[in-house]
């Protein structure tokens, strides 16, 4: 999909029928005639539309002389589908993309290019974004790096409760869903962690202003997105070292009572195993010292002598701690 917009007087954002000075020409998920048309209509470099299709892209920002192209790349979070967030009985993971712009000075517009259909472009193109303006390229993008960061620490907030809900399921009990559960939420801050280090750098090299120019209403702006960035970060880690050790814990929690239950086990094998000894005992076929005795010979003599045993050795059990 392809579309050209454009901030109007009213400053509402408004689609044009082709692209102009000052326009945004937003592209998503597009087909081989679109890949084309970006190249040989607008110019976009092939291996900029290239690296802009790479889900597994890091962000980075690039400048081509010949061409006197910008080329930034950041990632967004979102929420893995293919993880199983699609289906509510799955586990919910969260993930990463790309998200492109190429700015295209000689023509005076500028390039967003995204692999799926995203948050960030929707807000920005549905004016949820406060001071959009199309015609002001660098602080579009600051915009939408700040947005972006802003979306992290959202979506922090909730693996935070979602990790705190799971863990409180866990506490009643531990089932193969909600071990899973942490195991992906843990996943989701590793990705973010390690996308919003990237974002990191690839802000401090637009802070030095040597590739994207910066004016002076700009550098309020930047230093805000700076901020934001750097919280995320921080969220981030804590979260994960917090899961992290949940982890570790339940882990430990796991194979002791694994080791509660193979105890009860043994010993429950060991009190059964008398009656089975005495009957043994009483059932070879041989003769015995003392066969012929009223008291011997009574069935009822090894069932009670198999009941004492029994006892004696669940009470030995009680008295050393080894039933729980």
């Amino acid at each position: 999909m392809i579309e050209c917009l454009l901030t109007g007087s009213d400053g509402t954002i408004e689609r044009v029928e082709a692209p102009c000075p000052g326009c945004w020409v937003n592209v998503v998920a597009p087909t081989e005639g679109e890949r084309s048309w970006l190249e040989s209509e607008l110019g976009v470099l092939p291996e900029f539309v290239l690296s802009a299709l790479d889900e597994e892209e890091t962000s980075r920002v690039d400048y081509d002389e010949d061409a006197r192209q910008i080329f930034v790349i950041v990632d967004y979070p979102v929420v893995d589908e293919e993880g199983g967030a699609v289906r509510a009985s799955l586990p919910l993971q969260y993930d990463t993309m790309p998200l492109t712009l190429v700015f295209l000075p000689e023509k005076s517009l500028f390039v967003t290019i995204s692999i799926h259909e995203n948050e960030v472009v929707s807000d920005l193109r549905g004016g949820r974004v406060r001071g959009v303006d199309t015609r002001y390229r660098t602080r579009f993008l600051l915009q939408a790096l700040l947005h972006i960061s802003q979306l992290y620490l959202v979506y922090l907030r909730r693996i935070d409760r979602l990790s705190s809900n799971t863990e409180a399921r866990l506490h009643a009990s531990v089932r193969n869903e909600e071990l899973i559960q942490m195991l992906n939420l843990e996943k989701s801050l590793v990705y973010f962690s390690t996308s919003l280090k990237s974002d990191e750098v690839t802000l401090n090299k637009i802070a030095q202003g040597r590739i994207i120019p910066l004016y002076e209403d700009d550098q309020d702006l930047l230093e805000d997105v700076l901020v934001e960035v750097h919280q995320a970060i921080e969220m981030a880690n804590i979260y994960s070292n917090t899961l992290s050790g949940t982890m570790d814990a339940f882990a430990s929690i796991i194979s002791n009572n694994l080791n509660i239950v193979m105890k009860v086990l043994s010993v429950i094998t060991i009190v059964m195993a008398i009656p089975n000894i005495v009957f043994g005992f009483y059932g070879m076929n041989v003769e015995l010292p003392f066969d012929g005795v009223p008291l011997f010979d009574n069935w009822a003599f090894p069932l009670l002598l198999a009941a004492i045993g029994c006892l004696v050795a669940a009470l030995i059990f009680k008295r050393k701690g080894l039933w729980h």
